[in-house]
C-alpha cells in the first residue's frame, strides 16, 4: 500500500498534506519481484563463485607448497649425496698421498730405529716443555 500526499477541499478550505492511503495492483509488484529474485539468485551465484575462487587459491598455495618441499627434498638428497662423493673421493686422494709419501719414512725408520726413537723423545721433550710453561 502506498500513502500519497493531496490536497483536498472541504467546503471553503482546504486541507493540504491529507495522507491518503491508495492500493496499488498486485501487477505492478510482480516485476519489481521479479527483479529482486533475480538480484538474490546473481548475489547467491557470486558469493558460490568467490567461495570456489577462494577454495581454488587455497588449493594452489597447498600445491605450491608441497611442490616447495618436494623440491627441497630432492636438493637435499642431491647436496648429500654430492658430499658422500665427495668425502670418498679425499678419503681416497689421502691414502693415495699416504701411502705415496709416507713408504720412505717408514724405510727410514726400520733402517735406523734408535734413530726414530730418540727423535721421538726430542719432539716429546719440547711438546712438553711448551705445556708445562701454560
Amino acid at each position: 500500500m502506498e500513502l500519497t500526499r493531496c490536497a483536498t477541499v472541504i467546503g471553503s478550505s482546504s486541507i493540504t498534506g491529507a495522507v491518503v492511503a491508495k492500493r496499488k495492483s498486485k501487477t505492478s509488484r510482480k516485476p519489481l519481484d521479479r527483479k529482486l529474485s533475480a538480484l538474490r539468485a546473481d548475489l547467491d551465484a557470486l558469493q558460490d563463485d568467490v567461495k570456489s575462487v577462494l577454495g581454488d587459491v587455497g588449493n594452489v598455495a597447498t600445491d605450491a607448497a608441497q611442490a616447495a618441499v618436494v623440491s627441497a627434498r630432492e636438493i637435499a638428497e642431491r647436496a648429500y649425496r654430492l658430499a658422500d662423493e665427495a668425502r670418498e673421493t679425499v678419503t681416497d686422494e689421502v691414502e693415495d698421498w699416504s701411502d705415496e709419501n709416507l713408504e720412505p719414512i717408514f724405510e727410514q725408520i726400520r733402517s735406523k730405529p734408535m734413530y726414530a726413537v730418540g727423535l721421538s723423545l726430542l719432539a716429546g721433550a719440547i711438546v712438553g716443555a711448551i705445556w708445562s710453561r701454560r
